[in-house]
């Protein structure tokens, strides 16, 4: 598998204050990225930022409805506590140095500064796992995620609305391959929400993130507000057949983001059918395809090659823990 040799191009070219016309670079979703799996866990990274700084292409982020303070925590398994390597950051020299251990807006700023000092940068995905979903009763809910989405990252989102087009749906834009060139993303964020895991074993918990985003979005479809919206409604979890099937009719077509295990991916589904219809589909835990690798210090070269093969299995991104292999990270390989 080669690296996309336009891209490598368009890359030197920015380095050198020239931008490559966009129409010379592929579209987002004819390529595979790399990506982190928990960026914001100090034990990954002393600072959100050097999860960038090492080329990964994902940044995920736990996130918890904090119902008593009113904000959003972002922690592995605290709900009611930050614990994560995020700073009150207010310029580029200033992303690593200061207390950690902030909630979701810092670590949006965190972000953003570091792409405005990066404009180069590959099109990043921002994972948010909603560990217990929303608490739209309580004042936390998809809109007021999405007023601290336009707060924090404000222009660098790249939002459903400009995927949509003059689009009916998302799908239909998806299937018309209306994505846009790396080269137009470079310094941008596209976002992906899924279900958390305490949620998804939470049988009392009737409305999940996936459907109640969803129905938030479509709401703003209908009122003409689409443009609110800063986050892609994702399915989670890798399954055979068109695992949309299980939403109602008029969610269905605004799911073309999917998330799930990349072994799952390989060995369940056919993947092919997810890049001919241009969707994009982030595979998590890519060295537990067989023969599996190393989940934190595999070589280079086993990283490369996996990378490389999950490539050809139609990955938009693919996920691990190879936070210090800075030559894998940064890759941008030709899908399919």
């Amino acid at each position: 598998m080669k690296l996309f040799s336009v891209v490598l191009l368009a890359a030197a070219l920015t380095l050198s204050g020239t931008t490559a016309a966009h129409a010379d670079s592929p579209k987002l979703s004819h390529v595979t990225t790399v990506g982190v799996h928990n960026t914001y866990d100090p034990a990954a990274y002393g600072y959100l930022a050097q999860a960038l700084d090492a080329g990964s292409s994902l940044i995920e982020l736990d996130v918890w409805p904090d119902f008593f303070t009113h904000e959003w925590k972002v922690s592995h398994s605290n709900p009611l506590g930050n614990q994560n390597n995020c700073v009150a950051a207010t310029s580029a020299s200033q992303l690593y140095s200061g207390g950690t251990n902030k909630n979701l807006e810092y670590c949006l700023d965190d972000i953003r500064i570091w792409l405005a000092a990066h404009p180069g940068h590959t099109p990043l995905t921002l994972k948010l796992e909603m560990k217990t979903g929303f608490s739209d009763n309580t004042g936390l809910g998809p809109d007021e995620l999405d007023a601290t989405f336009r707060s924090h990252l404000g222009s660098v989102a790249f939002r459903p609305a400009e995927l949509l087009g003059s689009y009916a749906t998302l799908d239909d834009a998806a299937k018309a391959d209306n994505w846009p060139s790396v080269d137009a993303l470079r310094g941008r964020v596209i976002t992906e929400i899924i279900p958390g895991t305490v949620e998804e074993q939470n049988p009392t918990d009737t409305l999940k993130t996936d459907v109640e985003y969803t129905r938030y979005l479509v709401g703003l479809k209908n009122a003409g507000k689409l443009g609110d919206a800063n986050i892609f409604p994702t399915v989670h979890g890798a399954a055979g057949g068109d695992p949309r099937d299980k939403y109602t009719a008029d969610l269905k077509p605004w799911f073309v983001v999917f998330d799930g295990d990349a072994n799952a991916w390989v060995t369940q589904t056919g993947p092919w059918w997810y890049d001919a219809n241009h969707y994009y589909v982030v595979m998590t835990d890519g060295q537990n395809v067989a023969p599996a690798i190393d989940a934190h210090n595999p070589t280079v070269d086993q990283a490369n090659q996996r990378v490389a093969e999950l490539a050809k299995q139609h990955a938009s991104v693919v996920t691990s823990d190879w936070t210090g292999l800075t030559t894998v990270l940064p890759q941008v390989l030709a899908r399919g």
